[in-house]
C-alpha cells in the first residue's frame, strides 16, 4: 500500500516560505515561528543551541549586517525519515541589500532537519557549510 505524502511535503514547503518570508521582512520572531524551542542551528563558526538564542541572533543581525537583505534558495531534495521526520537540502546564499544573484562563492549547502510534533511541521535543525569550487 502506498502513502502519500503530498500534504506533509506542502507543510514543510509552507513552513520553508514562511521563514524565507520572515527573514525578507528582517522578522527574527517571524524567521523562528516554526522552529521547535530546543532548535539548533550550525553555520560556519557558530552554535545556536535553541530557538530563543537563533533569533536573538537573527536579531542582531537584521539590525546590522544582514538589514535588508533577502535569501536565495534552490531546493535539491526532500526525503522523510519515518513518519515525523524529514530532510530538506538545498543550495542557498544571502541577498544583500541591493543584490540580484549570490555570487558562487557566496552559496552554501544546507541541511534543514523537520519533526513533526503535535501534527504540526517544524525545523529542528538547520546546518549550512561553504559550496566550494570544482577541483580542475
Amino acid at each position: 500500500m502506498s502513502y502519500s505524502r503530498a500534504a506533509d511535503e506542502a507543510a514543510i514547503q509552507a513552513v520553508l516560505v514562511d521563514s524565507y518570508k520572515a527573514w525578507e521582512a528582517g522578522d527574527a520572531d517571524g524567521m523562528v515561528a516554526d522552529y521547535t524551542a530546543d532548535a539548533s542551528a550550525i553555520m560556519t563558526g557558530s552554535l545556536r543551541d535553541s530557538r530563543d538564542v537563533i533569533r536573538e541572533s537573527m536579531a542582531l543581525a537584521f539590525d546590522g549586517p544582514l538589514k535588508g537583505s533577502s535569501t536565495y534558495n534552490k531546493q535539491l531534495s526532500l526525503r522523510f525519515v519515518g513518519r515525523d521526520a524529514a530532510i530538506v537540502v538545498s543550495e542557498s546564499g544571502i541577498l544583500f541589500a541591493g543584490e540580484t544573484e549570490v555570487p558562487d562563492t557566496g552559496k552554501v549547502n544546507a541541511t534543514w532537519v523537520f519533526e513533526k510534533r503535535d501534527g504540526q511541521w517544524l525545523i529542528a535543525a538547520y546546518h549550512n557549510s561553504p559550496v566550494l569550487a570544482p577541483v580542475q
